[in-house]
């Protein structure tokens, strides 16, 4: 651990984040970044998602169900409710943690053979394998990864919608790579399961009447939220363990819990995904320092989760430090909190665990090169390339 003076985020999303904890920009947007405001409108009933193509998303037929990010109200509680044990921390050591065992096996062959490798280039195909497995992905023609990469492209994008040339740029884009992921993707995988129904999310999916058509948002959604994020959050974690040789000793010798407890308190400090949009639907009150504010209905909530994350009001004393034991906090709000907490949150953590461990066993691993940091305006994530690692005798 660090003290106060030596901050150990390594992500810089720069210092004019830091303020009040409610303020309401010129453009009447609110931005939110204390902890308990943040909870507040995160879990209220009375605000709906935002951002993310939302309003485009709100244009189609009302008979064609919206992917769960989608959702709000009713219809997104019981679907939930209905998919829920397929996230839990049981089922997912029951079923998913060999798939993650296997995977991660197979990348670290990978860098042995190679010696030396972009960490992103292994951490990506894991991911894929990993959530496919999770959805019900396995029966895709070859090249998944290049058409995630044609939907998720890294270049800067445009947020989809018909508002501007650039809005309709995107949203053609997309429809293009829907279809390659669609016949590529699901509509193999809803042809073996309607022929032999699995235990698993499309053929949950198929048994309530969703189309296929439907399923494929449901499946990006997914591949959004599991393959894209989790791959960013290995890169950081790993990042803070290369540079921290009494942090990757402890992980190394600790047992799981412990091990878990420090990836979380890592994803405390630097949340993958930056902010979280909201718009409220009735009057909701928010406390401001010592009082209170009341945000009117119809109002635009921009929630700045890497501020909120280190509000000491909430996590404690020196937030900017990484602390694995620090009470009653578990990863801040970085996989969001009330109904649209992300439900692979326990996914994302052990399988980042079960990639790591494998690549801190290796004798002589260590980073030849920090990461270089972008952003994606759309997901308001960060964007981690070129950490670049290598065994010792290997490649140079």
């Amino acid at each position: 651990m660090v003290d106060e003076q030596t901050p150990a985020r390594k992500v810089d999303r720069g210092a004019e984040r830091s303020g009040c904890p409610v303020e309401q920009l010129p453009d009447g947007t609110w931005l939110i970044r204390g902890y308990d405001a943040a909870t507040i409108l995160l879990r209220s009933a009375d605000t709906v998602q935002a951002g993310l193509g939302v309003e485009t998303i709100a244009m189609l037929p009302k008979r064609i169900r919206r992917p769960v990010l989608y959702q709000d109200g009713a219809d997104h509680r019981e679907h939930r409710r209905q998919t829920a044990r397929y996230f839990t921390p049981r089922w997912v050591d029951e079923h998913y943690r060999g798939v993650m065992n296997r995977a991660a096996v197979k990348q670290i062959d990978r860098f042995r053979a190679a010696g030396r490798i972009e960490l992103s280039d292994l951490v990506f195909p894991f991911t894929i394998e990993v959530v496919a497995t999770v959805v019900g992905l396995t029966e895709s023609r070859s090249g998944l990864q290049r058409r995630l990469d044609r939907f998720f492209p890294e270049e800067q994008r445009a947020e989809p919608g018909l508002s501007s040339v650039r809005g309709i740029r995107s949203t053609i884009r997309q429809g293009s790579s829907w279809l390659r992921v669609y016949f590529g993707d699901v509509r193999p995988a809803t042809r073996a399961r309607r022929r032999e129904p699995r235990d698993d999310l499309i053929s949950h999916l198929l048994e309530q009447g969703w189309t296929d058509s439907e399923i494929v948002g449901e499946c990006l959604t997914f591949a959004a939220a599991g393959m894209i994020t989790t791959r960013e959050f290995v890169n950081v974690a790993a990042w803070h363990l290369f540079t921290d040789a009494g942090m990757l000793g402890q992980y190394r010798a600790a047992p799981r819990d412990d091990r878990l407890a420090t990836l979380r308190e890592i994803l405390r400090l630097e949340p993958v995904v930056g902010n979280l949009r909201r718009r409220t639907t009735a009057a909701v009150e928010v406390p401001d320092g010592e009082g209170a504010v009341t945000i009117p209905a119809g109002n635009l909530i921009d929630i700045a989760l890497d501020v909120a994350n280190i509000d000491k009001k909430a996590v404690g004393p020196q937030p900017l430090t990484v602390w694995p034991h620090r009470p009653s906090v578990d990863a801040g709000l970085s996989f969001g909190t009330g109904p649209h907490r992300c439900p692979g949150a326990h996914i994302a953590v052990l399988e980042t665990d079960v990639f790591l461990s494998k690549l801190f066993e290796l004798d002589g691993v260590h980073m030849v090169s920090p990461p270089h940091v972008s952003f994606d305006d759309v997901l308001g994530s960060y964007m981690l390339r070129g950490l670049t690692v290598a065994l010792r005798g290997g490649p140079v």
